[in-house]
């Protein structure tokens, strides 16, 4: 059975019924209804409730809740709300070390957003606790900690950027990556989303609707790519039928590693279609 894939992540802020409404018409993958850096303290309540409806309704993809981080006065209300109201899963800001999300036992499945230099250097920790389901970058909070300097490259960021993706595919995990903050930017986001596949990354992270499509394309399974993979899969098949352990297709060895790489872009490409 082919697993949904997560090519684009749309964060929605919780105090914004409107654009939590209009979040079911997208094309997103999935949805992180915001209760965290999107919301101002005085709107936390709202949101709460405005996210606590939201998650009543039908959606047509899974809806994550980021609720507020550990320590801050609005932690235990907004878990209760997600657990209590149908989120799919939790994500959870700044996380720094395993114990801390495994001590949690919420039965949903768990995000950890790595977002913090304690947070990159244990990641690996992270990834191995049962329940956590993927890690995403924080890269804003990252930076800043990091006292980097902007670059169109993410230069700096990169071995954490890499330490992430290690880290979630060691465990079995889904990275995804981090936001892109200049929504007029769509070359910028392109070029960025181009990276992330390059890196690894499973997906993107996204904060505007036109970054959607994109973020889709550049972590999907083109038509062309599936096509090829099938025709792997025939000459591979064919050279089992014939009792050879490896072969060639278009002129290139191909081994059992080959064809579990073309079995899975056959696979995200059935199920980015459904």
């Amino acid at each position: 059975m082919s697993v949904k894939p997560l090519r684009s992540v749309l964060y929605v802020p919780g105090d914004k019924p409107r654009a939590v409404e209009k979040a079911r018409t997208l094309g997103a993958d999935a949805v992180i209804l915001d209760l965290e850096d999107a919301v101002a303290p005085e709107a936390k309540d709202a949101a709460r409730e405005n996210v606590r409806a939201a998650l009543g309704w039908r959606w047509p993809r899974p809806v994550l809740v980021r609720v507020n981080g550990l320590g801050t006065p609005w932690e235990h209300a907004d878990r209760e709300m997600a657990l209590t109201a149908g989120a799919a899963g939790l994500v959870l800001p700044k996380v720094e070390d395993a114990r801390t999300v495994r001590d949690l036992h919420l039965g949903l499945p768990l995000w950890a957003m790595i977002e913090t230099p304690l947070g990159v250097l244990r990641a690996p920790e992270i990834a191995a606790v049962t329940g956590v389901a993927g890690l995403i970058v924080g890269a804003n909070d990252l930076a800043r900690a990091l006292r980097t300097r902007p670059h169109p490259d993410r230069l700096p960021l990169l071995h954490a950027l890499s330490a992430v993706v290690l880290a979630a595919r060691a465990h079995g995990k889904v990275p995804l990556d981090a936001v892109f903050n200049d929504v007029r930017d769509p070359e910028g986001f392109a070029r960025e989303c181009a990276q992330g596949r390059t890196l690894g990354f499973a997906g993107k992270t996204v904060i505007h609707p036109d970054q959607i499509a994109p973020a889709n394309l550049a972590f999907g399974v083109t038509g062309a790519e599936a096509e090829e993979a099938r025709a792997l899969l025939a000459a591979w098949e064919e050279a089992r039928q014939e009792g050879k352990s490896v072969t060639t297709f278009r002129g290139a060895l191909i081994e059992q590693m080959h064809v579990d790489e073309a079995r899975e872009r056959v696979e995200a490409w059935e199920a980015g279609r459904g």
